[in-house]
């Protein structure tokens, strides 16, 4: 399976008639884009380790970054493959002892901790062709600081 490297535009609210959804936008090095919606903590937490904001206390992907650390697990990266009824699915990528293992998880925990641990953001290739958007065709985009700030 082929893929392409991916990075990570930013963490928006992108607002609707319907409301506001977080959203983190994804760039596939193109004119187009990969909106993946996803919960309000996990943009927040995507959010302060773009900024590289540290909280007083471990939040849950910095703790996971931790164990990582403590355990000696590589993190290589996290490919998002899949698009089903409008939900992503990835897998991160890790290494332990020359054991590489797949773990299934959330595109947005595996992005949340990729930025954290300077790992690489992969999307298949298909799936990426089928997903860009030009930026034209989202929906209007607020910073997610400045929308909880409002």
């Amino acid at each position: 399976m082929e893929s392409v490297g991916c990075t990570v535009k930013g963490v928006y609210m992108a607002v609707g008639p319907q409301g506001a959804s977080p959203a983190v936008i994804l760039t596939t090095g193109n004119e187009t884009c990969i909106p993946i919606y996803i919960g309000l903590w996990e943009a927040i937490s995507i959010n302060n380790a773009l900024t590289g904001e540290v909280t007083p206390r471990p939040l849950t992907h910095d703790l996971f970054v931790e164990f990582l650390n403590t355990f000696h697990i590589l993190l290589h990266g996290l490919l998002i493959d899949t698009l089903e009824e409008g939900v992503y699915y990835a897998s991160m990528i890790l290494e332990q002892d020359h054991h590489t293992i797949h773990m299934d998880c959330r595109p947005s925990d595996g992005i949340a901790i990729c930025i954290r641990c300077k790992a690489e953001i992969l999307v298949d290739s298909q799936l990426a062709s089928d997903s860009c958007v030009p930026p034209g065709d989202l929906p209007r985009l607020l910073d997610l600081n400045s929308y909880l700030k409002g």
